[in-house]
């Protein structure tokens, strides 16, 4: 009886993972793009379509949950498969289960504690074929592990809001980042660009991309704060577009950072979008750099998302 309870309440997770895996029904997926949520339909919902990219992007709970159920399907598999045969494990209870699930646990994970052993032909082939799929998960297991703690990642951190004042007497477009590990990121190169729904002379809806040119898009040493500028001359797309405009309108910033770790030794890639209603026109950012008595230059983390009225 327990042991039906048990083959019970372990098949059922099975059965949903099996059904998930089997389907390919389109499914609808909620996005954020541009700091907009958009609902993405019509791809077809099957977890080995993109296996790898799934196991990259999912939350690390997810991730872990995942491995543990794949690992307890395994072995109920492998168990079911043992109850098919003769007395095939040394000192199982006969018609035990919960015996074969455990014995296929301890050989999947090579801990082989010695109390049950492979019994019969049909048991030591059931073990070989159970031992290389194991072998192969454990692989698979390790090198997924592997690959998300060694993913390269910039900890940089951008201001919360974007702002337009004047700088050396321009309408700038300002937008402050910081490097919160204070290493060195070589040759880091930044672009800024503007998203934005246009019509076509023909009337259709088209989303264009378009470059916001920086006075300074390449910093060869990227260790504390960098503010991007982007002047708005004639030759800018926000050229003669007020504040009540953007705020209004469905635009959407972003702001790009790539470089050279010399940490990691490895290329680095940060993102960050700002929607039109975040950009905040007629401010500035507060300083975040000091002197003190001392001659001592402080930068002050905390002060970074701060803003001011404009004193110009």
């Amino acid at each position: 009886m327990a042991d039906r309870t048990l083959r019970q309440h372990l098949i059922g997770p099975f059965d949903r993972l099996r059904l998930a895996i089997a389907s390919r029904r389109p499914r609808e997926r909620l996005t954020n793009v541009g700091g907009r949520r958009v609902l993405t339909q019509g791809l077809e919902a099957n977890l080995w379509t993109d296996f790898y990219f799934n196991a990259m992007t999912v939350s690390w709970p997810r991730f872990f949950a995942w491995l543990a159920t794949i690992f307890v399907v395994l072995n109920l598999v492998f168990a079911e498969i043992y109850s098919l045969g003769d007395a095939p494990v040394a000192n199982a209870k006969p018609g035990s289960f919960a015996d074969l699930f455990f014995f296929s646990v301890e050989t999947t994970s090579t801990v082989g504690y010695g109390d049950m052993h492979p019994e019969s032909m049909y048991g030591h082939l059931v073990a070989t074929a159970e031992n290389f799929v194991g072998l192969v998960l454990l692989a698979v297991m390790t090198g997924l592990v592997f690959a998300r703690f060694s993913r390269p990642r910039a900890r940089l951190i951008f201001a919360r809001n974007p702002v337009i004042t004047r700088h050396n007497g321009l309408l700038t477009m300002m937008v402050r980042i910081a490097n919160a590990r204070n290493n060195f990121i070589s040759n880091a190169n930044a672009k800024l660009w503007l998203i934005r729904p246009e019509l076509s002379t023909e009337g259709r809806r088209l989303t264009r991309f378009l470059p916001l040119r920086l006075e300074r898009d390449e910093n060869p040493v990227f260790a504390l704060t960098w503010t991007l500028l982007h002047v708005i001359d004639e030759d800018s797309p926000l050229y003669g577009v007020n504040a009540a405009e953007i705020a209004a309108s469905e635009m959407n910033f972003v702001v790009s950072i790539s470089g050279f770790d010399e940490t990691s030794a490895q290329i680095v890639h940060d993102r960050h979008p700002y929607p039109a209603a975040n950009v905040e026109v007629g401010r500035e950012f507060v300083d975040v750099v000091s002197v003190g008595e001392d001659g001592l230059r402080r930068i002050d983390y905390a002060k970074l998302h701060e803003t001011r009225p404009a004193s110009t």
